[in-house]
Protein backbone atom coordinates (compact mmCIF):
# COMPACT_ATOMS: atom_id res chain seq x y z
CA UNK A 1 0.00 0.00 0.00
CA UNK A 2 1.52 3.48 -1.28
CA UNK A 3 1.32 6.37 1.16
CA UNK A 4 0.05 9.91 -0.72
CA UNK A 5 1.32 12.93 0.70
CA UNK A 6 -0.94 16.02 0.70
CA UNK A 7 -0.99 19.37 1.82
CA UNK A 8 -3.92 20.99 4.82
CA UNK A 9 -4.42 24.91 5.24
CA UNK A 10 -5.96 25.80 9.05
CA UNK A 11 -6.05 28.37 10.95
CA UNK A 12 -3.24 28.64 13.32
CA UNK A 13 -5.46 28.33 16.55
CA UNK A 14 -7.25 25.41 15.42
CA UNK A 15 -4.06 23.46 14.35
CA UNK A 16 -2.30 24.39 18.45
CA UNK A 17 -5.72 22.68 19.95
CA UNK A 18 -5.75 20.08 17.47
CA UNK A 19 -1.65 19.65 18.30
CA UNK A 20 -3.05 19.20 21.50
CA UNK A 21 -5.14 17.02 21.07
CA UNK A 22 -2.63 14.38 19.95
CA UNK A 23 -0.11 15.11 22.28
CA UNK A 24 -2.64 14.40 25.22
CA UNK A 25 -3.99 11.32 23.37
CA UNK A 26 0.14 9.51 22.85
CA UNK A 27 0.13 9.80 18.73
CA UNK A 28 3.92 10.82 17.79
CA UNK A 29 2.44 12.91 14.44
CA UNK A 30 -0.06 14.80 13.05
CA UNK A 31 -0.28 12.12 10.03
CA UNK A 32 -1.55 9.23 12.16
CA UNK A 33 -4.16 11.28 14.04
CA UNK A 34 -5.37 12.57 10.92
CA UNK A 35 -5.45 8.89 9.44
CA UNK A 36 -7.75 7.88 12.20
CA UNK A 37 -9.68 10.84 11.85
CA UNK A 38 -10.23 9.56 8.51
CA UNK A 39 -10.88 6.60 9.22
CA UNK A 40 -13.28 6.95 12.00
CA UNK A 41 -15.58 9.30 9.54
CA UNK A 42 -15.09 6.56 7.03
CA UNK A 43 -16.57 4.69 9.35
CA UNK A 44 -19.26 6.77 10.66
CA UNK A 45 -20.20 7.19 6.89
CA UNK A 46 -20.70 4.28 6.12
CA UNK A 47 -22.79 2.94 9.18
CA UNK A 48 -25.16 6.15 8.48
CA UNK A 49 -25.95 4.76 4.76
CA UNK A 50 -27.06 1.24 5.85
CA UNK A 51 -31.11 0.69 5.49
CA UNK A 52 -30.76 -1.58 9.17
CA UNK A 53 -32.71 -0.13 11.64
CA UNK A 54 -31.34 1.33 14.80
CA UNK A 55 -31.57 3.91 17.29
CA UNK A 56 -29.49 7.44 16.79
CA UNK A 57 -29.09 10.79 19.76
CA UNK A 58 -28.56 14.21 17.82
CA UNK A 59 -27.05 17.00 19.56
CA UNK A 60 -27.78 20.37 17.87
CA UNK A 61 -26.29 23.53 19.46
CA UNK A 62 -28.23 26.44 17.87
CA UNK A 63 -28.40 30.77 18.09
CA UNK A 64 -32.04 31.07 18.89
CA UNK A 65 -32.06 34.84 17.96
CA UNK A 66 -30.81 33.48 14.41
CA UNK A 67 -33.65 33.92 11.67
CA UNK A 68 -36.50 31.65 11.86
CA UNK A 69 -33.77 28.74 13.09
CA UNK A 70 -36.51 27.71 15.98
CA UNK A 71 -39.69 27.00 13.82
CA UNK A 72 -37.84 25.69 11.58
CA UNK A 73 -36.19 23.34 13.51
CA UNK A 74 -39.70 22.69 15.31
CA UNK A 75 -41.24 22.46 11.84
CA UNK A 76 -38.74 19.47 10.34
CA UNK A 77 -39.08 18.03 13.74
CA UNK A 78 -42.51 17.42 13.00
CA UNK A 79 -42.27 16.34 9.59
CA UNK A 80 -40.00 13.15 11.14
CA UNK A 81 -42.58 12.74 14.43
CA UNK A 82 -42.60 8.80 13.13
CA UNK A 83 -38.64 8.78 13.81
CA UNK A 84 -38.46 11.41 16.70
CA UNK A 85 -39.06 9.46 20.02
CA UNK A 86 -37.92 12.66 22.28
CA UNK A 87 -36.44 15.62 22.46
CA UNK A 88 -34.95 17.71 25.19
CA UNK A 89 -34.51 21.72 25.17
CA UNK A 90 -31.61 23.08 27.49
CA UNK A 91 -30.45 26.73 27.75
CA UNK A 92 -26.94 27.22 27.61
CA UNK A 93 -26.84 30.32 27.77
CA UNK A 94 -29.00 34.16 26.65
CA UNK A 95 -29.06 33.30 23.25
CA UNK A 96 -27.79 29.41 22.90
CA UNK A 97 -29.83 26.27 22.97
CA UNK A 98 -29.51 22.92 22.92
CA UNK A 99 -31.35 19.85 21.65
CA UNK A 100 -31.20 16.27 22.57
CA UNK A 101 -32.89 14.65 20.08
CA UNK A 102 -33.84 10.62 20.10
CA UNK A 103 -34.36 8.97 16.82
CA UNK A 104 -35.38 5.40 15.78
CA UNK A 105 -36.01 3.67 12.75
CA UNK A 106 -33.46 3.40 9.12
CA UNK A 107 -30.01 4.64 9.79
CA UNK A 108 -29.67 6.72 6.71
CA UNK A 109 -32.84 8.51 7.36
CA UNK A 110 -31.75 8.86 11.06
CA UNK A 111 -28.92 10.65 8.75
CA UNK A 112 -31.33 12.45 6.21
CA UNK A 113 -33.13 14.29 9.62
CA UNK A 114 -29.70 15.03 11.17
CA UNK A 115 -28.29 16.73 8.02
CA UNK A 116 -31.45 18.69 7.46
CA UNK A 117 -31.53 19.53 11.10
CA UNK A 118 -27.88 20.69 11.25
CA UNK A 119 -28.04 22.79 8.06
CA UNK A 120 -30.48 24.98 9.54
CA UNK A 121 -29.37 28.60 9.44
CA UNK A 122 -28.18 29.42 13.16
CA UNK A 123 -27.42 25.68 14.03
CA UNK A 124 -23.79 26.08 14.88
CA UNK A 125 -23.24 22.25 15.55
CA UNK A 126 -24.28 19.17 15.56
CA UNK A 127 -23.41 15.32 16.12
CA UNK A 128 -25.29 12.55 15.63
CA UNK A 129 -24.45 9.49 17.21
CA UNK A 130 -26.21 5.82 15.70
CA UNK A 131 -26.20 2.24 17.04
CA UNK A 132 -27.80 -1.10 14.87
CA UNK A 133 -31.26 -2.52 16.56
CA UNK A 134 -30.29 -5.00 18.67
CA UNK A 135 -32.18 -8.58 19.77
CA UNK A 136 -32.91 -8.43 23.69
Amino acid sequence: MGVERFGVSIEKELLSRFDRMIKDKGYTNRSEAIRDLIRDALLEREAGIEKKNGFGALTIVYDHDAGNVVENLLHLQHEWHANIISTTHIHLSEHLCMELIALRGEIIEMNKIADHLRAQKGVLHGKLMVIKAFDG
